[in-house]
């Protein structure tokens, strides 16, 4: 207990002295309206920045999240395979592994998955 609350003071300390350190060195900026405005370079700025991108590359890289995710979760499994025993750590995986088939085939009909039209 005193080792936590040594600790946790120790970092609030130190993250005191950097942040003090900081605003003492630092510059100080002042605003200026004429470096705020845009640059004009002959361009059209009232346009928006944002360039559109494909839905179809949206859903297939959250469907590479979603199942890069499930490794993440399998990985644990391996650590605690000797507190429990073979049926019931078969039984586990079998249901993650349920869920997530059953997630990729409602993408696959749903036609996420199609990429090529």
């Amino acid at each position: 207990m005193v080792f936590l609350i040594f600790s946790s003071f120790f970092g609030l300390c130190f993250s005191f002295i950097l942040w003090l350190f900081s605003y003492f060195l630092a510059s100080r900026v002042f605003f200026s309206y004429s470096k705020s405005s845009p640059f004009e370079c002959g361009f059209d700025s009232s346009m928006s920045a944002r360039v559109p991108f494909s839905m179809r590359f949206f859903l297939l890289a959250v469907l590479f999240l979603i199942f890069d995710v499930e490794i993440v979760l399998l990985m644990p499994i391996s650590l605690v395979m000797d507190l429990f025993s073979c049926m019931s750590i078969f039984i586990l995986c079998l249901m993650f592994l349920i869920i997530l088939l059953g997630g990729l085939f409602h993408e696959w009909k749903e036609g996420s998955l199609n990429w090529v039209m």
